[in-house]
């Protein structure tokens, strides 16, 4: 065996090991969550939208705010944090809390008919968009429930995986060179048989494994990332406010989400953060919008409008590592095109399970197979035989 591909096969070999037992659990849980929101909309059940007319426009934001903390409203008294618009289901959700230094385990999550403003549910934060066991898989395929840590050990195995798959194609050609393309060599052992379909298996995903590979490590980053946007950029465009007490009772979000629709022609309003210190700007309603293309509607551009004047202060442009982050997160999970590519991305993923899962088995079968030679050898000069020989075709392609 040439020196550089003994190399590369130390390289697979423990790059995998490393990370194999943390990937198969990340692409177990990742499958249900390829079809998160079929199976969300599925369990809420929610009723069909209220049957208006296709150009009624959305409801004044404002209503909606005074419905849900005003004197009779969902929960009087609390403080609205956000409100995302759902374009596909039709919906407003808004998230609200106790009061803005509340925990955020205690924050309360309301639905809207985006049309008629009418309340669909109200609940508790986590208790209203999918079942409990689809909050487990999440937290799983995402931290470990170890929070910034576990996003960042996660990050590490990703990053394994893909030296696994790029040490992988590198021995593919020379362990594969006299056999056809799509070889398994049925009449051979099972071990053989396992590492011809491995090989296949890999060589056939690979440029998806490495996709989603490469993709995952940047989602992965998406917390320092977004911390590093606002305390630099978005921080200094917030110098001219320092030492101003945020506001207390913001100004009109419907004036704002008007002024964001103006300073972006041709695109929605995604989301709206009110006044917040830790997550966005303590002076500003940031508002995300996006376009309606299957690209620019995961492209968002965020507006920053004063919530006491309802003016804008500024269209900040995202940096490269955001922008980055904002393309591979729907192309992780294959949100580009519905349904059937998302279809597409399940079937890559049980392949990926079945090659993680063959490579454990070699890995195992091929130092079972060493001991045995190593016993009978120590063996031989016993039982007056001759050391057991191998065929140079069987090194370490079996």
């Amino acid at each position: 065996m040439a020196p550089s591909t003994r190399l590369w096969l130390r390289l697979h070999t423990w790059s995998s090991l490393v990370c194999t037992l943390f990937l198969l659990i990340v692409c177990l849980t990742g499958l249900p969550l390829i079809f998160l929101d079929e199976i969300s909309e599925h369990w809420r059940g929610d009723p069909p939208a209220a049957a208006l007319s296709a150009d009624t426009p959305l409801v004044d934001l404002d209503r909606l705010v005074a419905s849900a903390v005003g004197t009779g409203g969902v929960f009087p008294g609390e403080t609205v944090r956000w409100l995302s618009i759902e374009d596909d289901s039709g919906q407003i959700w808004m998230g609200l809390g106790p009061s803005y230094d509340a925990a955020r385990g205690l924050d309360h999550v309301v639905r809207f008919d985006a049309r008629s403003g009418r309340v669909i549910h109200a609940a508790r934060s986590g208790e209203h968009t999918s079942p409990l066991w689809i909050g487990l898989m999440f937290r799983l395929h995402t931290d470990w429930f170890a929070g910034l840590p576990g996003e960042l050990f996660l990050a590490a195995m990703a990053l394994l995986f893909v030296i696994a798959t790029v040490s992988g194609v590198a021995l593919y050609g020379p362990f594969m060179k006299k056999l056809p393309f799509g070889t398994v060599r049925h009449d051979r052992p099972a071990r053989i048989r396992w590492l011809d379909l491995h090989n296949l298996l890999g060589i056939v995903t690979v440029a998806w494994v490495l996709c989603v590979g490469a993709t995952g490590i940047i989602n992965q980053l998406s917390t320092p990332l977004y911390d590093v946007w606002r305390n630099t950029e978005l921080g200094a465009l917030l110098a001219a406010y320092r030492n101003q007490p945020m506001p207390s009772r913001p100004g009109s979000v419907q004036a704002a989400y008007e002024t964001a629709l103006r300073a972006e022609p041709g695109k929605t309003v995604r989301s709206i953060r009110f006044p917040d210190g830790r997550l966005g700007s303590p002076y500003h309603y940031l508002i995300w919008t996006h376009g309606d293309t299957p690209l620019t509607s995961q492209l968002a551009t965020p507006v920053l409008v004063d919530a006491r004047t309802g003016r804008m202060t500024a269209k900040p442009s995202l940096p490269w590592y955001l922008t980055t982050l904002l393309t591979a997160r729907p192309l992780h999970f294959g949100d580009y095109a519905g349904l059937p590519l998302k279809i597409i991305w399940a079937l890559l993923d049980v392949m990926t399970i079945a090659i993680l899962g063959s490579g454990v088995y070699l890995w195992i079968a091929r130092h079972k197979a060493r001991a045995e030679r190593y016993r009978r050898l120590a063996g031989a000069p016993e039982s007056g035989q001759a050391p057991a020989t191998r065929r140079v075709g069987d090194r370490e392609r079996d």
